[in-house]
Formats: C-alpha cells, structure tokens, sequence
C-alpha cells in the first residue's frame, strides 16, 4: 500500500507563507493583513495580503488547506477512475501586482492533492503541482534571464530533462488562445506530480517554493526607483487587463477554487486592483510599449540570451 503523511506538506507549506510574507513586507515597509477562514465542507485557509503598498499595488500569499467527499469535475477530468472519492487539497499561491509598472507581475503555487481510498482495494493516490511565472510590462532581458535561469536553478538537482520540461509546460499553459500571445515571459509549470515517488516529489516543489524569492526579489529592487508617469500607469492598467482575461478563461486553479466552493474572495484575490481595456488599440511601432510584444512568445531564454 502507497504510504505517505500530508503533516510535513503542512507544515512546510504554512511555514513556507510565512517566510514569503516577511521578505515583502521588508521590501515594502507595511504589514500583511491576515483573514483565516472555514470551509463549510471541510478544512479553510489563511489569507494573507497587502492593498496599496507603497511598492506593492496588491500582494497576496494564500495559504489553503481544504477537503470534499467527491472530486470536483477540474480535479477528475483527468483521472476519471478517480471520479467520486474523497479528496483534500492543500496550497500556497500567490500573486503580486506592484505598483511600478517596470517591475513585473508574478505568480508562484506550489500544491499537493490526495484522493483518498474509499475501501481495502484501492489506495490513495497524491499528486503535486505548482511553478512560477514573470509577467513584465517594460521587460529588461537580464530580468528575463535571471528569472529563468532560477527557475532552471530550483529544478537543477532532480535531473536535466526537468527545466525544458516545466517551461514548455508554461509556455503551453499560460497562453491566450484568443490573443494569440502568452501571459508574460513564462517561467516553469508542472502538475500531475508523483513518480518516482512521494519523497522525491515532495522535494522537488519544496525547491520551487524556496526559490520564489531568489528569482523575484532582485527584480523587485533593481527596477524599484525607477520613475514613472501616467503613460506607464495606463500601459500597465491595459496589459493587467489580459491577466484577467487569463484568470476568468483559462485558469485551473481559479475554477478548481470555484467549482470546490472555495473561498471565493480569496480565489480572486489575484485579479489586479485596477485593469482596463482599450478597444482595437495598439502600441506605437518601435515605441517603449511596443517591445513588450517582441517577448510575449515562447523563446529559449538561456540558450540565446545574448543575441536577443
């Protein structure tokens, strides 16, 4: 029989929010407000964000740790030999909008779900997930270069074929069908998560998580003090309006949170404060705004760096 405890992903997880949390209230001088709640079917969460930051517009870090008595259709749809057990979730996510439009959006998550058995012939199965992506407005290449080559850092000791994998994983996932663009510049995406084995798994996302910050908070202060105007403001509030599209459209963990009964506040704490939409509208050619769209395609970004 599969063996294995979910009380270290737990305490990993929680302890894992909580370092995050601290690194960002260093970088911006305010305190995260802290929301626990309860899930009527089972389990809750802690929800952990900042609102109008001096340097964050909006962060949140989301800790969940939820339960049902069948798996929801987004968890099923691909194991349906999995369809009717009982199921528990848990999670960090989160999401950060600053408030300079030179430092770019992010998101990380790292996850772990169980399908438990439900007689003496079947075993509970595990699975974890997560990763993390960069969403830049006016991109640097060296903030591009640096992120990827963390992320390829976080993989680097569970073998050479992980990297390339988990990127063309999120090249492929946070795409815009619609718009015929990805979200940002990518990063590293995996889900389905179990082999060789619990141990190894459990290893692997723990590298992720404890790499977020190393991938991102050099970003945050090499691009901090850089000046801005409203032509910026606006360009940012326009390109957010795509991560909502993103988000409402295409995202599983949003309509895995919805479809479960999650907590909807907290599920949407990932929009952006404030976005918007422009009809038919496109950047001036060769114009600031324009580059943005030279990197909005999947590219090798630590292979050819220096000839982009």
């Amino acid at each position: 029989m599969t063996s294995f405890s979910v009380q270290p992903v737990y305490d990993y997880l929680t302890g894992l929010q909580e370092a995050i949390i601290r690194q960002l209230e260093a970088a911006d001088g305010a305190s995260f407000v802290t929301d626990r709640w309860e899930r009527e079917e089972g389990g809750g969460g802690i929800s952990r964000y900042l609102e109008n930051g001096q340097l964050f517009e909006r962060a949140a870090v989301l800790f969940s740790h939820v339960k049902g008595s069948q798996l929801p259709p987004s968890a099923s749809a691909q194991r349906p030999e999995l369809a009717g057990r009982p199921w528990e979730a848990m999670g960090v996510s989160l999401v950060i909008h600053p408030r300079n439009p030179y430092i770019p959006t992010t998101h990380m998550n790292v996850r772990m779900f169980v399908a438990h058995s439900t007689n003496e012939t079947q075993e509970p199965v595990f699975w974890f997930g997560g990763g993390m992506d960069l969403t830049p407005y006016y991109p640097f290449l060296e903030d591009v270069v640096h992120f990827h080559q963390t992320c390829a850092d976080s993989l680097a000791p569970f073998g050479p074929d992980k990297y390339p994998a988990y990127k063309k994983w999120c090249d492929d996932y946070f795409y815009l069908k619609h718009r015929q663009e990805t979200r940002g510049i990518g990063g590293i995406f995996f889900d389905d998560l179990n082999t060789p084995d619990f141990e190894q798994s459990f290893a692997l996302i723990r590298s992720v998580g404890d790499h977020f910050t190393k991938a991102y908070m050099p970003i945050v202060e090499a691009r901090r003090h850089l000046e801005y105007g409203e032509r910026e403001r606006d360009f940012q509030a326009y390109r957010r309006g795509r991560y909502v599209e993103f988000n409402l459209v295409f995202d599983r963990g949003t309509l895995f949170g919805l479809q479960s009964g999650g907590r909807t506040e907290s599920i949407l704490l990932s929009m952006p404060p404030m976005a918007a939409w422009r009809y038919c509208w496109n950047p001036e050619p060769n114009s600031p705004e324009a580059k943005l769209y030279d990197y909005l395609k999947p590219r090798e970004w630590l292979k050819n760096a220096s000839d982009s």
